[in-house]
């Protein structure tokens, strides 16, 4: 059990001596989306954050972000170049990992395959010299809270993938760490033992008093996972939240194109002002903002302007007519069972919408095919409103 704070961490890999030589004879630098500078690439950036004693806290973002990096520095396996970190009010930036009470799980398992499960557990005790008798009854204790008691005599190779998974995990909570950080440990497993192995993490995270960060490229496990999402791209933080606030008030585009699934659609429109209100106007379609967007959108008070208009799949209405509504061509129709996902072209923009295969007066959708038109509307506090550089206007 521990509160963390971050601040200002910051990751930078030197250039190696073939690359500082590059750099002198003036070779174009090698394309990459981390800032390059003299010292060398910045993999993570001025990283701000407060986490309280106990809280979940998931780190999730695509390849090459920084998450990973930001996890081994908190875990000691990486130098921090600049920043301090601080667990429990101290600080930890030169303390060795052994000492700073943290364990790890790895994506890769890393058990000993001569071990059984029961050893590859007590290992870490053992290293502690602890008495045999209360590794016994951390192991135990761990196997039960892990429904892995049975394979306690087994070795890894006579396991699945998920039951290994539980081994490491295992490992890691039988020392009562005071922070469990969690390096994507899902990433190995088929969709269905994802889905079981999330539900056991949610259980074990009741079970157990300790504080975890969690890092992960699937906005899935972020959203189920965290009390509150970090969400990452180049190496600087884009939003921090809880994960229905950042599904509901994306900070920019970048955050609202990769937290929900299918991705919201974008659109090129217009925010328009008229008699103190707020609309937007896209393909012959004009929507009043909701009370909360005209009012956070007056309180900075936004001008009207060209934006990019965002709104999810989910969030389009199938109008039965035209008339104040966008126009959209199907190009493929998919049944979903209670849902048909149609992928589409609207105001020159492939777009998807979800609707549900009932209407609200309990009739059959009617079925569509390529080259149908789509008449869409969608409410006032559906639309997201992103300036022309991508930021959010309601904040």
């Amino acid at each position: 059990m521990a509160a963390l704070n971050l601040k200002g961490i910051t990751k930078i890999y030197p250039h190696s001596a073939d690359q500082k030589k590059a750099r002198k004879k003036g070779a174009p630098e090698k394309k990459t989306n981390l800032q390059v500078t003299a010292e060398g690439v910045i993999a993570v950036q001025k990283f701000d954050l407060d986490i309280k004693d106990k809280e979940f806290i998931v780190l999730v973002g695509p390849s090459g972000c920084g998450k990973s990096t930001t996890l081994r520095m908190v875990a000691g396996l990486e130098e921090i170049s600049g920043g301090e970190l601080y667990i429990d009010g101290q600080l930890v930036n030169d303390v060795e990992p052994k000492n700073r009470d943290i364990a790890m799980v790895f994506q890769s398992y890393a058990l000993y395959p001569h071990m059984t499960v029961y050893d590859n557990m007590a290992f870490p005790l053992k290293l502690r010299k602890m008495p045999k008798d209360e590794i016994d009854r951390r192991v135990k204790e761990a196997a039960e809270i892990l429904d892995i008691t049975q394979y306690l005599s087994r070795k890894p190779k006579a396991l699945s993938g998920g039951q290994r998974q539980r081994v490491a995990i295992g490992r890691a909570i039988v020392r009562e760490p005071k922070v469990l950080l969690m390096d994507e440990p899902l990433s190995n497993l088929d969709a269905k033992l994802r889905n079981q192995m999330r539900a056991e993490i949610i259980k074990l995270r009741q079970k157990i008093n300790t504080t975890f960060i969690y890092v992960t490229h699937d906005q899935t496990e972020a959203m189920t996972l965290g009390d509150r999402i970090v969400i990452m791209k180049d190496g600087f933080i884009q939003q921090i939240g809880t994960p229905q606030e950042v599904f509901d008030h994306p900070a920019n585009i970048f955050v609202a194109g990769f937290i929900g699934m299918p991705q919201m659609n974008m659109f090129n429109a217009k925010l328009l002002s008229e008699g103190g209100k707020y609309f937007v106007s896209v393909g012959g379609c004009k929507t009043e903002l909701s009370t909360d967007k005209q009012a956070a959108l007056s309180s900075h008070k936004v001008p009207a302007q060209d934006i990019t208009l965002g709104v999810r799949p989910s969030h389009m209405v199938l109008a039965k007519a035209p008339g104040n509504t966008l126009t959209a061509t199907v190009d493929v129709a998919e049944m979903m069972g209670s849902e048909i996902h149609f992928h589409a072209n609207a105001d020159g923009r492939d777009v998807v919408v979800i609707v549900p295969t009932m209407d609200t007066n309990g009739e059959r959708v009617d079925s569509f095919h390529a080259g149908d038109k789509l008449n869409l509307t969608f409410s006032g506090s559906a639309c997201h409103v992103f300036s022309k550089d991508g930021k959010n206007l309601e904040f």
